[in-house]
């Protein structure tokens, strides 16, 4: 019998490239041996179903799509009897977790690239009831993936969620909070709060002094305290970009972090609207899925 492999492909994604190179990525699967089944998605949440209910039956999946679809297949895995390797061809409008394996932007490379690519273990987090692959997170600039227009993405990519972040910055509001985390408390006003697997997000640099590993069972996490006028919200963007640091944006590193408000906190988990609470339990669930790390040549 062949390998077999489940091809999740969400025909909405980015400017859906994918799609009109599907053939192409086909039959490189199929000269590695492969018996594809290829499902596009039909709503939201039917990448997590799929994956769930089908993986135990497949060798490999692999999923095209932006962000949020990959994070339906990580949380879909979760929830299966039998854990396969997952493959990423990225094919949204920003692809933050593909940056961590250097996947190409050409999706056929990437198919390639994939099937010569090799096992890399990878931590998930649990966020409350639910998961994430790269990042939770909250308050300024948080919103932007699922409130931007699919069509506004499609038309200018990365700059839209530039242009939509930009609307925010004299409009942010500020949450008192209380953070549990390494037998420590901090209590404090924060405009922006990120708790992350990867080497940046949304194009802001991970400030974690040092190296971000993906299978090390530790978050890296960065908190943005209330700027006081225009000045220090300067500061904060700057360090945010880059790798500057600034008195009101603090990083370490966790394998677990408790979040308290007084009020409902709107959440993105992966670039999706992840709900609001006054209450998060975020806990790094180490070397819980496997992607096929692709070798570029």
């Amino acid at each position: 019998m062949g390998k077999k492999l489940l091809f999740i492909i969400n025909p909405k994604a980015g400017k859906i490239q994918a799609r009109n190179e599907l053939l192409k990525i086909l039959d490189i699967f199929t000269k590695y041996g492969y018996e594809i089944s290829t499902y596009p998605t039909q709503s939201c949440g039917d990448a997590k179903n799929v994956t769930s209910e089908r993986a135990k039956d497949y060798d490999l999946l692999v999923c095209s799509g932006g962000d949020g679809t990959l994070s339906e297949v990580v949380s879909g895995m979760m929830a299966s009897e039998k854990k396969i390797p997952i493959g990423y061809i990225p094919a949204g409008s920003a692809n933050d977790f593909a940056h961590n394996f250097d996947i190409p932007k050409n999706k056929v490379k990437a198919a390639s690239l994939l099937m010569e690519g090799r096992p890399y273990p990878c931590d998930v987090g649990a966020f409350n009831d639910s998961n994430f692959i790269y990042v939770a997170a909250f308050g300024i600039f948080t919103d932007v993936p699922y409130e931007t227009k699919q069509e506004v993405k499609n038309v200018i990519g990365y700059l839209a969620y530039i242009l939509e972040g930009m609307k925010r910055l004299n409009k942010f509001k500020p949450y008192k909070l209380t953070i549990e985390c390494n037998n420590n408390i901090i209590e404090d006003e924060f405009i922006l709060g990120m708790v992350t697997n990867s080497t940046s997000v949304a194009g802001f640099k991970n400030k974690a002094d040092e190296p971000v590993l993906l299978d090390d069972g530790l978050f890296e996490v960065t908190l943005v305290k209330k700027p006081h006028n225009p000045i220090e919200l300067q500061e904060i963007i700057s360090a945010l970009l880059t790798q500057n640091h600034t008195k009101n944006l603090l990083s370490f590193k966790t394998d677990k972090i408790t979040i308290k408000s007084e009020e409902d906190i709107a959440w993105t988990l992966d670039g999706e609207y992840g709900g609001k609470y006054t209450l998060v339990n975020i806990k790094n669930l180490r070397q819980a899925v496997t992607f096929i790390a692709v070798d570029k040549k």
